[in-house]
């Protein structure tokens, strides 16, 4: 029975790599034995970043002085093997952080950071995999993306990503669909200047429970639809449809939190996005609404929603009580891509306004990242401005 590792969970391709394990055939040369077989499961990767980040914080910091810039320096180091014994795969990843001396006159804090040190390290994934026909059962720290998991995922825009330590259960055996199910126990937090080695609980020993389903028997349209057993805390239900039409692809979702505690106002929330490409000019234009509520929508394990309209930097302002539309324009120029995206968002209190200019390209194994925000909020007298610029090798 061909034996998989279950090396990502992403909704639009969960399909697992993997297989036997293929001896190498003995050289025999006589009159020394044979050699014994070697394994060749074991996968190594890994990458490098460089990490900086400068906001003067509402008009009160000046850009690029030391008092108001972050810096990071990471290494990750990841080993997987599909079939470590009697088909049991195993992946391991351990990050480093460090400042390479930087918080000494350039900057004066970091974006990540672990063990409460400057430079240390710490395990961000450590699983445990086994396949069975069309059922494949990840246990451990992992990663959960997106468009899995749409209220506990790992986010990607700091120096690494967060994890969580839980239970996944992926099956196949429906046509065209996939059904997942997960039990989420902890998290780390990615916040900035977090200690991505502090893990606490979702939910004490209770944990989250996570159900999703995605179906594609319809040409060209994928339904997903999530929901979250949080006992004594909350339930979760969202749904998300994408269609293909051709000259653009739509996009619809929805859902609702509902609290069990007294005093507390439920959130419901929807969106909409349709989204094309004209020769090498891609568009876009989402929509996002989200009611008066306690908690709103936001992620278990960081700062971000998964709503459309969800930017650089405002997610502290469309995840409750607002009306948001976010348009977006980018173009493959330049060596790489050169994007616009303009927010407006209008609150029950006030109005906000997000501008992100964003260059992505990719040198070799190295992918670059420069981006400048600004933000205004009316409540606010002055606006904000932040400039962040990553690279990161892959090896």
């Amino acid at each position: 029975m061909k034996k998989t590792l279950l090396l990502s969970v992403v909704a639009s391709t969960l399909i697992f790599a993997g297989g036997d394990i293929a001896p190498v055939e003995p050289a025999v040369v006589t009159p020394a034995p044979a050699p014994a077989p070697v394994a060749t499961g074991w996968k190594f990767s890994g990458q490098g970043v460089l990490y900086y980040q400068t906001q003067d914080v509402w008009g009160t910091k000046d850009l690029l002085d030391q008092d108001a810039s972050r810096a990071n320096a990471g290494l990750q180091l990841r080993a997987t093997n599909s079939d470590l014994i009697a088909g049991i795969g195993f992946g391991a990843e351990l990050n480093g952080l460090g400042t390479l001396g930087l918080e000494e006159d350039v900057v004066s804090g970091v974006m990540q950071l672990a063990n409460g040190e400057l430079n240390s390290a710490y395990i961000s994934q450590l699983y445990l995999t086994y396949g069975i026909d069309n059922t494949n059962i990840k246990i451990g720290r992992q990663e959960l993306p997106l468009a899995l998991s749409p209220f506990a995922f790992s986010e990607d825009w700091n120096v690494f990503k967060n994890t969580f330590n839980a239970a996944l259960v992926v099956n196949t055996d429906l046509p065209n669909t996939t059904l997942v199910g997960a039990w989420v126990r902890d998290r780390n937090i990615n916040v900035v200047g977090f200690d991505m080695n502090d893990f606490d609980s979702v939910n004490g020993n209770d944990g989250a429970w996570l159900l999703t389903a995605q179906n594609k028997s319809i040409a060209d349209l994928t339904l997903t639809g999530s929901f979250y057993y949080i006992n004594d805390a909350a339930n979760i239900l969202w749904g998300d449809a994408q269609y293909n039409a051709g000259i653009a692809n739509i996009g619809i979702q929805g859902g609702a939190v509902w609290l069990d505690a007294a005093g507390t106002s439920d959130t419901k929330a929807f969106g909409a996005k349709v989204s094309g490409k004209i020769d090498i000019v891609n568009a876009s234009l989402a929509y996002s609404h989200v009611n008066n509520s306690t908690v709103g929508v936001s992620n278990l394990g960081g700062i971000k929603t998964p709503l459309y309209t969800q930017m650089i930097l405002n997610q502290n302002f469309i995840r409750k009580d607002n009306d948001t539309v976010v348009g977006n324009i980018n173009a493959d120029v330049l060596g790489g891509n050169l994007g616009l995206s303009v927010d407006y968002t209008s609150g029950a209190v006030d109005d906000y306004t997000e501008a992100d200019l964003v260059y992505k390209t990719k040198v070799g194994p190295v992918n670059l990242f420069a981006a400048y925000v600004y933000q205004d909020d009316d409540s606010i007298a002055d606006s904000q401005n932040t400039v962040r610029v990553w690279g990161r090798y892959n090896f």
